[in-house]
């Protein structure tokens, strides 16, 4: 495990496209499915990811919360499923319904929407507006496996209500940390090699 902290992508970026295949029912999901939608949260996770697992509950209460609510949200993993088969798409729908997630679970097996978007670690959240604009990089909240803090998801939830609310998001936001995406041999995009903005 290599403890690594979102690239924060600029404010106000476009939503880079996607379309993968949901492991859940093994439909194909896509960006401009949620364009009638007032935001989009973007979310890269994984099943194994200690970081994850420390906040996955909370992460399942989001979706039952926000359902109905004028929000898309979806799940993506981007982790090396040979290496890593806890993360391939059959235990993705094991673990979605195991934490009754409510959400899209897309595998992005090849990486390629993850460095689109940047993404680092695993959690990792992108919150759009209406117009697929990035209003919102960063924390769940402040708790993490090893701290004495309980999950409340209270940073991304303000960031969501206020975006639904039609007010402007707070741009004090705090880098999510979490597991390092687990790139295919040869594969780590250049903001995650020691060269990079990561470093």
């Amino acid at each position: 495990m290599v403890k690594t902290a979102s690239t924060m992508m600029p404010l106000g970026e476009k939503a880079p496209d996607f379309s993968l295949p949901n492991a859940i029912d093994l439909a194909t999901v896509c960006l401009n499915d949620f364009s009638n939608q007032g935001g989009l949260l973007v979310m890269f996770l994984c099943n194994h990811c200690p970081f994850v697992k420390h906040v996955a509950d909370e992460l399942s209460k989001l979706g039952k919360d926000y359902a109905g609510k004028n929000l898309g949200i979806v799940a993506i993993s981007s982790n090396d499923i040979q290496k890593y088969p806890q993360d391939n798409a059959d235990a993705m729908k094991l673990e979605a319904a195991h934490r009754g997630y409510t959400f899209p679970y897309l595998l992005d097996e090849d990486q390629a929407v993850a460095k689109a978007y940047r993404a680092a670690c695993t959690p990792d959240f992108f919150l759009f507006d209406s117009q697929f604009q990035l209003v919102y990089r960063g924390q769940m909240d402040s708790s993490r496996p090893s701290l004495d803090v309980p999950v409340t998801g209270e940073d991304l939830r303000q960031a969501i209500d206020q975006l639904l609310a039609g007010q402007p998001v707070s741009e004090l936001q705090r880098p999510s940390i979490g597991c390092n995406i687990k790139w295919l041999p040869g594969n780590e995009p250049e903001y995650f090699l020691p060269h990079g903005i990561n470093s």
